[in-house]
C-alpha cells in the first residue's frame, strides 16, 4: 500500500517565506542544511557560526540569511530536515507498522551527524525556552503525526477501537510517541545500545500488550 500522506503544514520550512526574485536553488538548501550539521558536529553549538556554515556550503552570507535569519531556525531545520522522509506506511498490522518506523527512526539516529545535531540542539534548547518551542514545533509534531497516521491505520483494521474522545486520543497520542522516541533516543544516544531488529520486535510486543488486552477484553464483552 503506498505511504500515507503526512498532515498539510507538518514539515513546512520554518523559513520566512520569500519575495519576488530568483526562484531559490533545491541544491544550495541542501548544501546549507549539510553544512550546518557538519559544522556542528565539529564546532558544537556555541562555536557554530553563520559565517562558518555559509564558508562551507559555498554561499554569501547574505543568501543565508534570506533563508533562515537565524541560527535557531537555521539549525532546527538542519536537524529537522533528517526526519522529513519518516512515514508510517500500512505493512498490514499495527505490530509491523510500528516495527517499520521504528527502524527507520533507529536507522536515522545511527548516523554520526544525527546524533551530534540532535545532542546539541536539546542540550542548548533545555536553556532556551523559544528554540525548545522551535524544537517542538518543527521537529516533535510532525513526527507525532506519524503515531496518530498508525493509529488510524489500526482502527479501520478494526485493531483498534474507534475514538470516543479527541482529548483522550491526543492525550494517548503523546504518551505513546513519548514512549517510542523516548526509549529509542535513551537506547542509541544516552546508553549507546544497537537497536536491532530482535529488540525492535520485543519492544513493540511489549508496547501493544496493554492494546491487544483491551482490545481482547472488548470482544469478549
Amino acid at each position: 500500500m503506498a505511504p500515507t500522506t503526512r498532515q498539510p503544514g507538518a514539515t513546512a520550512s520554518t523559513a520566512p517565506p520569500r519575495g519576488k526574485g530568483r526562484p531559490r536553488s533545491a541544491t544550495a538548501d541542501r548544501a546549507i542544511l549539510d553544512a550546518t550539521r557538519d559544522a556542528l558536529a565539529e564546532l558544537g553549538w556555541g562555536g557554530l557560526t553563520m559565517g562558518h556554515v555559509a564558508a562551507r556550503a559555498g554561499v554569501a552570507k547574505t543568501t543565508l540569511y534570506r533563508r533562515w535569519p537565524s541560527k535557531n531556525e537555521l539549525v532546527v531545520e538542519a536537524v529537522a530536515s533528517l526526519f522529513d522522509d519518516l512515514e508510517m506506511t500500512d505493512q498490514g498490522s499495527l505490530q509491523a507498522d510500528i516495527e517499520s518506523v521504528v527502524t527507520r527512526f533507529a536507522g536515522l539516529l545511527a548516523r554520526p551527524e544525527t546524533q551530534a545535531a540532535l545532542l546539541a540542539l536539546f542540550a542548548e534548547g533545555s536553556r532556551d525556552p523559544e528554540l525548545r518551542q522551535r524544537i517542538r514545533e518543527r521537529i516533535v509534531d510532525p513526527q507525532k503525526y506519524l503515531v496518530q497516521q498508525g493509529r488510524a491505520q489500526a482502527q479501520q483494521r478494526g485493531e483498534l477501537r474507534p475514538d470516543s474522545d479527541d482529548t483522550a486520543a491526543c492525550a494517548e497520542i503523546d504518551i505513546i510517541f513519548d514512549t517510542i522516541a523516548g526509549t529509542v533516543e535513551h537506547r542509541m544516544l544516552v546508553i549507546g545500545e544497537p537497536v536491532t531488529p530482535e529488540w525492535v520486535h520485543r519492544f513493540t510486543a511489549l508496547l501493544l500488550h496493554p492494546l491487544r488486552d483491551l482490545a481482547g477484553a472488548l470482544s469478549e464483552g
